[in-house]
């Protein structure tokens, strides 16, 4: 019997145009012998359900239904293609947990967590072989003195909204005189900001994820690129930025990697796949954590598709083994 599911994407913030692009992409591979899928984008105005003969269809959001065609539509279950709010940070699991409607991400309490970039490495920090930048966190409506920070940080620093996804709002910091800018910037995205020392290494990701109940580390990508950081258009862009999947790093440093990101998964209690973004210092050293994405971009240009690929395994059977996982 194929089960239900509902495919829940856009969203609130400036990530809905990614969101809806990673939607298309889970849809074009969920397979459609095992799996009946409707489409459902929220937006400001609403939950919508948009078949293609017909007008959108309002969800019903006490119990999660759609009316179509005369007949009551429930789910089996929900894949969230959602990044940012409020798909990445809890709000939508939460609602998911009060109807007992299974989904394919991580719980409320570690999606609010981890949103918070600042709250996230306070917890990942005491995990052996990881290392996190120095870093001041501050706050909208709570004074906080620019001194203070210059004096406890060493220049270039990386300025960051606390909550925010797609390197939106961040900034680096080279002379001290541009660092208000770039706080004003961020704050422009979120309530909190994460101001931290720039680390000067090797950039990759690497996919996590539990199939078959065992957690499994997927290729590691290195990421290359000519502007000063990994933005916005460096991420979605094809051509601004080299992406290597495999990261060309040695067995023993894999190896390591893989450690350090299986514990990451663990200690924050993920569910469903995450991509964890980190640094190695000089010659493949100290591995630094930059953040943890616990709903990463399925785009064709994303990174999850790309590992899964070099993994040896089609991302219809990484669904169908996700799905199963997370929704049974």
């Amino acid at each position: 019997m194929k089960k239900v599911i509902a495919l829940i994407t856009g969203g609130t913030t400036g990530e809905r145009v990614i969101s809806v692009k990673s939607a298309a992409t889970i849809s074009h591979n969920l397979d459609p012998d095992k799996f009946d899928v409707y489409k459902i984008m929220l937006t400001q105005q609403g939950w919508f359900y948009e078949p293609v003969d017909s007008v959108r269809i309002e969800v019903d959001r006490n119990d999660f239904s759609v009316l179509y065609n005369g007949r009551k539509i429930t789910f089996d279950g929900v894949f969230i293609a959602i990044h940012g709010a409020p798909g990445e940070d809890g709000k939508l699991q939460g609602y998911f947990d009060m109807l007992n409607l299974p989904y394919t991400t991580c719980d409320a309490l570690t999606s609010a967590v981890t949103m918070n970039k600042g709250y996230t490495k306070s917890i990942v920090q005491d995990i052996p072989n990881l290392f996190v930048a120095k870093s001041v966190q501050i706050f909208k409506n709570t004074p906080y003195h620019l001194a203070d920070i210059k004096s406890s940080l060493t220049l270039p620093y990386f300025v960051k909204p606390n909550n925010g996804g797609s390197s939106i709002g961040m900034s680096k910091v080279k002379n001290q005189y541009d660092l208000q800018t770039a706080i004003d910037k961020a704050f422009k995205e979120d309530e909190q900001v994460l101001i931290e020392e720039f680390i000067e290494g090797r950039e990759f990701t690497v996919g996590v994820v539990k199939l078959d109940g065992k957690i499994t580390v997927l290729p590691a990508t290195e990421v290359e690129t000519a502007k000063e950081f990994f933005d916005f258009e460096a991420k979605y862009t094809p051509g601004v930025a080299v992406e290597t999947t495999p990261a060309p790093i040695r067995p023993e440093t894999k190896k390591r990697v893989e450690e350090i990101a299986t514990a990451v998964y663990a200690k924050l209690n993920c569910r469903g796949v995450v991509r964890i973004d980190f640094i190695l210092l000089g010659d493949e050293g100290d591995f630094y954590f930059i953040e943890i994405n616990t709903i990463p971009g399925q785009t064709v240009t994303s990174f999850i598709p790309q590992q899964v690929a070099a993994s040896g395994m089609k991302l219809n059977d990484f669904y169908t083994k996700l799905i199963k996982e997370t929704i049974g």
